[in-house]
């Protein structure tokens, strides 16, 4: 099975879109962190669904509860146990299209491999909302990964083809949640809310690119050949449902580049050995090398449209067709930001740990 992920600092997901709860289990978190369900619930809330036409009408409250592993307001080295419980739920419309694979969704590939006894239920276990506790571990890592210097921001860079223009990290931290779509640069923000209601109106759904960048990472971090940096931060960030590309640096790029323009050359500046481009990403040979690390995430349209759509009918084996109702985003990029971040830090805070930065009792 594959629901669990990292080797030092590792979480292990369970629960389904419709089922009682959704949670996530962190291990290895050091002893002696302070921490309480309000630092929890602060980063959770990023990812609740905004107002307005791109937004989904199923708003869940998202109350965190920790049932393990921290007493007394410290955690304390054993299991942690976070989770919400799912109460704003309707099954009806999913009842109905139950033999119905949704064409872009998993619901084909989920009925196949598990025989049909997968729980359908609004994507069951392949719905986004499992990505509440991924949030909830996310923000465990954040606190361990501010005691180090180490500091992750992502912001949207493209929604429906509209670009962001380049921003420093200062000014994204600044702009990034003064807006809903949660962009750095506040014209192509006003421009992407139109395009995600213009779109909404259609009954149709976009797409669009999440830029995370990690900051103060030392040089050291990774483990070549299997188990290399960005190769790591790759299965984490494909764990999101809906992400179907992940680059870093100049990434996909760089092969339209020739190596005098892609290589990043070296000087040293205060007394560090830096580099005057970051083509890399700030990674090299699956190994930091001390520059930010610079990640970028295509995120598809959300599969749910108004329009009829043709699939077939898995029990009779008969073609059919259907149009989704239900509760559904638009756009669902904004509300992945924070979930982008999450597992960024999930996995840094993981090697970190693994390289011997994060003790594994806090004093």
């Amino acid at each position: 099975m594959g629901d669990s992920l990292g080797k030092f600092f590792t979480i292990t997901s369970f629960g389904e879109s419709h089922s009682r709860c959704v949670g996530i289990i962190v291990g290895g978190c050091p002893a002696g962190l302070a921490i309480t369900e309000e630092d929890i619930q602060s980063e959770v809330d990023r990812r609740k669904p905004g107002a307005g036409m791109g937004a989904t009408r199923r708003v869940e409250e998202d109350v965190v509860e920790i049932l393990s592993g921290v007493f007394n307001g410290r955690t304390t080295g054993a299991p942690m146990c976070l989770l919400a419980w799912n109460k704003d739920v309707d099954s009806s419309e999913y009842e109905k299209v139950r033999f119905l694979p949704r064409p872009g969704h998993a619901d084909y590939t989920a009925f196949m491999k598990y025989g049909g006894f997968n729980d359908f239920r609004g994507g069951g276990r392949f719905s986004g909302r499992i990505t509440a506790p991924f949030v909830m571990a996310g923000a465990v890592a954040k606190k361990l990964l501010n005691l180090v210097g180490i500091e992750v921001l992502a912001h949207t860079v493209e929604i429906g083809g509209i670009k962001a223009e380049p921003k420093g990290f200062d000014e994204i931290r600044k702009n990034v949640e003064k807006n809903s779509v949660r962009c750095a640069d506040p014209k192509a923000a006003q421009a992407m809310s139109r395009a995600i209601e213009k779109v909404g109106q259609e009954g149709d759904s976009i797409g669009g690119v999440i830029e995370c960048v990690a900051v103060n990472v030392p040089v050291g971090l990774g483990e070549p050949v299997f188990d290399t940096l960005e190769g790591d931060l790759a299965k984490g960030l494909f764990a999101i449902p809906a992400v179907k590309g992940v680059e870093f640096g100049s990434g996909f790029s760089s092969a339209e580049k020739r190596g005098s323009e892609n290589n990043d050359a070296f000087i040293i500046r205060n007394g560090r050995i830096v580099t005057v481009t970051n083509n890399a990403g700030g990674i090299l040979g699956g190994i930091s090398n001390g520059m930010p690390i610079v990640g970028r995430v295509a995120i598809k349209p959300t599969p749910s449209v108004a329009k009829v759509q043709e699939t077939v009918n898995v029990q009779n084996m008969e073609g059919d067709s259907l149009e989704i109702r239900g509760r559904h985003d638009v756009c669902i990029v904004p509300r992945v930001v924070p979930v982008v971040e999450a597992m960024t830090e999930v996995i840094l805070c993981d090697f970190a740990m693994r390289a011997g930065i994060i003790p594994g009792v806090l004093k």
